[in-house]
């Protein structure tokens, strides 16, 4: 089981575009890149489960049968009648999103350690809002840390979103305090360019692998994947085209991709180790997925069947 740990939201996308005088109708859609991340997973095959905690509200039960429609075990999801978190999208030229958030007083701000995790749990997820956000941030941590500590496979994806964090130094002194207990470490060019406030983004990864870290993936957008390792492995992808509708959930979806082809390849475990054929095995195989969810709106992680056909372009 690979269980993914982290908040669930409903993202606010446009209806359509703005006008000079009036705004767009914003339609609901579930979100949260944990969230995401669970649901892509399960559609893509891979036993998963969902380690969070949700509203009560209307929102927070739409969440939770999403999740149990597309099978993810909700065993390890807590409730509270707090409201669910919001996020309001933005959608940019080629697609690209930014966001607005309404998480004060949220539920699922308010995540508690939980007891334990399943025993068949092999690997485990960590990302975006949920490690920003006190006090579940500091849950969330703990329960890296023990995971860690257990010799389970630990994904991190800081997924940054500067709006949530007030003080940036602190947060990557955080981040860096994570490294040790991170098996793989997945962002974009621009979070890592951000943490590093850097755009030497070669020293910036190679600083992090010596920090603890298996691999470091970075995503370029369309341009594709590049992943390098401590054994010295370094390869790149290019993107897979598609005719972007958005770029919701994408990354989400690589989350999920990678994780699921590396268990395809018997890499998740503390001590993972891929030669360069595996890794591009693996990336390519997040870029196709990813390309599906950018041909549609919103979060849309694909099934493991439309893996097979082509993608929309």
């Amino acid at each position: 089981m690979i269980i993914v740990a982290g908040e669930a939201l409903i993202d606010l996308v446009p209806a359509g575009p703005a006008t000079d005088d009036e705004l767009p109708a914003l339609l609901p859609r579930r979100g949260g890149g944990p969230y995401n991340t669970a649901v892509a997973l399960a559609r893509l095959g891979s036993p998963a489960a969902f380690c969070s905690r949700l509203s009560t509200d209307h929102f927070g039960e739409a969440l939770l049968r999403a999740l149990t429609a597309d099978g993810v075990d909700t065993s390890l999801v807590q409730r509270g009648p707090e409201p669910t978190t919001l996020a309001v999208a933005h959608i940019g030229e080629g697609g690209s999103a930014t966001y607005t958030f309404h998480a004060e007083g949220t539920a699922d701000r308010l995540f508690r350690l939980p007891a334990g995790l399943p025993p068949a749990a092999r690997a485990i997820s960590f990302g975006t809002c949920s490690l920003v956000l006190e006090p579940g941030a500091g849950a969330y941590e703990e329960l890296m840390r023990r995971a860690s500590g257990n010799g389970l496979f630990t994904a991190l994806d800081p997924n940054i979103r500067p709006g949530l964090i007030p003080d940036a130094d602190a947060y990557r002194a955080r981040f860096r305090s994570w490294l040790p207990h991170t098996t793989v470490l997945k962002l974009s060019e621009e979070d890592a360019a951000w943490l590093a406030e850097s755009t030497d983004l070669e020293a910036a990864v190679d600083e992090w692998l010596a920090s603890g870290p298996y691999a470091v993936v970075l995503t370029r957008g369309g341009a594709g994947l590049t992943v390098r390792t401590r054994d010295g492995v370094e390869v790149s992808v290019p993107g897979t085209e598609t005719d972007v509708v958005d770029t919701i959930g994408a990354g989400d979806t690589v989350n999920a991709a990678l994780l699921h082809r590396l268990d395809h390849h018997g890499a998740l475990t503390g001590t993972p180790a891929l030669d360069a054929d595996q890794w591009r095995d693996v990336l390519a195989f997040a870029a196709r997925a990813a390309a599906l969810t950018c041909s549609r709106a919103g979060a849309q992680p694909p099934y493991a069947s439309e893996l097979e056909g082509p993608i929309p372009r």
